[in-house]
C-alpha cells in the first residue's frame, strides 16, 4: 500500500471513529491534525473534528505555522487555538490519605484512603498545594503537557511543633544539649519550630537540681511541659543537717589519670555506673547532730572526746571516735544509710576526674595546715556537687567490707562491695595525714569496732527516703 493510501485510510478512520464506537472520543494530538490535512481532509472537516473532540496539547506559534503550511485555514487555526486553551489532561496526586488538594488556590478535593486524588487540569503551568493537619504544606509548580497523565508524588513531612516550658524564672533550658534560652520572669519559655519526636530536655538554675527528661513534641501543635526544680541542698528534719543531691551517672572509679601515688588497691581504674540518684550529707556528721541522735534514740556519746573538744562542747565539730556500727545506727535513725564505697567516691569527686577536686589547702584539712586537730565542718571550699570535707578533716566510714583485690572483679553497675570481710572501708583522709593520702581514689580500712579521733562519717539517703 502506498503512503498516500495509508494516510487516507488513517484519515477515514479518524473521521468515522464516532460512528464505529460508542466510547468517549479522545482529543486529537498534534500529529493527527497534520495527518488529516496531509490525507486530503478539508480544513472545514478538520475544523469540525477539532471542535468536536478537542486537542490534548498546547498550540505554540511553531505548531500553528506547521498547520498553516499543511494547508490549514484560518478557521482551523482559530479552532486549534481555542481548543488548546481549553485542553485538559489528567493529573494524579499521590499523597497522605485525607490530605486536602488545591490547584491554583481552588480546592480540588481530598485524597482517598489510598492517598490518591485524580483530577483534570488545563494544559499549562499550575501551582499545586497539598495540606494536612500536623504536616508541612507541600507546594510544587507543575506543567500539564497533555498526552499521558501527569503524576505528582506529594510526600508530606511532619510539621514542626513548639515547646512551652514552665519552670523557675531565669532557669536555662537546653534541648538536645543545646541551650535555647532562659525562662522569663513568669517562668515561661516558648521554643518554636521544634522537630517532631523525642528530645532530651534539660532545665537548670543555680542552687537547684538539674532536671533531665525525655519529651515528645507533637507535629504542628504546642507541647507544654512543667518542670519543678528541686533544691540542690535540703535539710534532713531528723538530724538537722543539709544533704546534697547527687544525680545518677557514670564515672571512672579508682586511680585517677596522671596520679603517680596510687597504690595497688586503687587499681585498675574502672568505669562504674550508679543507676539511682541519691542524697548525701553536705558535711560530715557534726557533734550537734549526733547529740540529737543520742537524745532521740537513747544512745550514748562516744566514751572519749577528742582533746580539742573536751566534753563535746562544740556542736559544729565533726563527730569522731564512733565505731562503724554506731555510724550505721545513726544513719538509719536519720532515715538513710552509710554510702557504698562507689557512691562515696562518685560524690567526693564532684564531677572531677582528677585526684583532687581543687587546691588541697583550699579544700581540705590535713597534716600541713590543720594544726594537728579536727576543724569545724563546712569551713573549706565545696566540690562540684556542693560537698565539703570529702578530703581531709576526718576519715569517713562507708558501708563496704574491705577487699584490696575487689576492683578487678567489681560489678560495673551499682557495686555493693564484698559480701564479707574483716575490716570496713574508710575514705577521704584526715587532719593527721600526709597529702599523698588525700586523694579521691585512696582506700583505707580498719576493724569496724575501732574508735579514733580522726574517724567520722556522713550519711546517704535514697530519693524516696522520708
Amino acid at each position: 500500500m502506498k503512503p498516500r493510501i495509508i494516510l487516507l485510510s488513517l484519515c477515514m478512520a479518524l473521521i468515522a471513529q464516532p460512528l464505529i464506537a460508542q466510547q468517549p472520543e479522545k482529543p486529537l494530538n498534534k500529529q493527527q491534525i497534520l495527518e488529516l490535512l496531509a490525507g486530503g481532509v478539508t480544513s472545514l472537516r478538520a475544523t469540525e473534528l477539532v471542535k468536536q473532540r478537542g486537542v490534548d496539547f498546547l498550540a505554540d506559534d511553531d505548531y500553528l505555522q506547521a498547520v498553516r503550511k499543511a494547508g490549514g485555514s484560518k478557521s482551523l487555526i482559530a479552532a486549534v487555538q481555542e481548543a488548546s486553551s481549553a485542553a485538559t489532561s489528567e493529573l494524579i496526586v499521590d499523597t497522605s490519605p485525607g490530605a486536602d488538594i488545591q490547584l491554583d488556590g481552588a480546592h480540588q478535593g481530598r485524597a482517598d484512603a489510598q492517598g490518591q486524588l485524580t483530577l483534570m487540569a488545563k494544559l499549562g503551568p499550575h501551582n499545586l498545594e497539598v495540606f494536612l493537619a500536623g504536616k508541612k504544606n507541600f507546594t510544587v509548580s507543575v506543567t500539564m503537557a497533555g498526552g499521558e497523565p501527569t503524576r505528582i508524588v506529594a510526600q508530606l513531612m511532619d510539621a514542626p511543633g513548639s515547646l512551652r516550658v514552665q519552670t523557675s524564672a531565669g532557669a536555662d533550658v537546653a534541648l538536645d544539649n543545646t541551650s535555647r534560652g532562659s525562662a522569663d520572669s513568669s517562668g515561661q519559655l516558648l521554643l518554636p519550630d521544634v522537630s517532631p519526636g523525642q528530645h532530651a530536655l534539660r532545665v537548670s538554675t543555680k542552687g537547684k537540681v538539674d532536671e533531665l527528661r525525655t519529651i515528645t513534641v507533637t507535629p504542628g501543635v504546642e507541647t507544654q511541659v512543667e518542670v519543678v526544680l528541686r533544691d540542690r541542698l535540703r535539710v534532713n528534719p531528723k538530724d538537722g543537717l543539709e544533704y546534697a543531691w547527687i544525680p545518677a551517672g557514670t564515672f571512672v572509679m579508682g586511680c585517677s589519670p596522671g596520679d603517680s601515688e596510687c597504690a595497688d588497691p586503687e587499681k585498675p581504674a574502672h568505669q562504674v555506673t550508679l543507676s539511682q540518684a541519691f542524697w548525701i550529707g553536705q558535711t560530715e556528721v557534726s557533734v550537734g547532730a549526733y547529740k540529737r541522735f543520742v537524745d532521740a534514740a537513747k544512745a550514748k556519746m562516744p566514751p572519749v572526746s577528742p582533746r580539742q573538744d573536751k566534753g563535746w562542747k562544740d556542736d559544729n565539730m565533726p563527730i569522731v571516735d564512733v565505731t562503724w556500727d554506731e555510724a550505721r545506727q545513726y544513719c538509719v535513725w536519720a532515715g538513710g544509710r552509710l554510702p557504698s564505697e562507689a557512691e562515696w567516691e562518685y560524690a567526693a569527686r564532684g564531677g572531677s576526674s582528677a585526684a583532687r577536686y581543687g587546691d588541697l589547702n583550699a579544700i581540705a584539712w590535713f597534716k600541713d595546715n590543720s594544726g594537728r586537730q579536727t576543724h569545724e565542718v563546712g569551713a573549706k571550699a565545696p566540690n562540684g556537687f556542693g560537698l565539703i570535707d570529702t578530703l581531709g578533716n576526718v576519715w569517713e566510714w562507708v558501708n563496704d567490707w574491705y577487699d584490696p583485690a575487689y576492683y578487678p572483679h567489681s560489678p560495673s553497675q551499682d557495686p555493693p562491695g564484698p559480701d564479707q570481710g574483716q575490716e570496713r572501708v574508710l575514705r577521704g583522709g584526715s587532719w593527721i595525714e600526709d597529702p599523698r593520702l588525700l586523694r579521691a581514689s585512696d582506700r583505707y580500712s580498719n576493724r569496724p569496732n575501732v574508735r579514733s579521733d580522726f574517724f567520722g562519717f556522713r550519711c546517704a539517703r535514697g530519693t524516696d527516703d522520708p
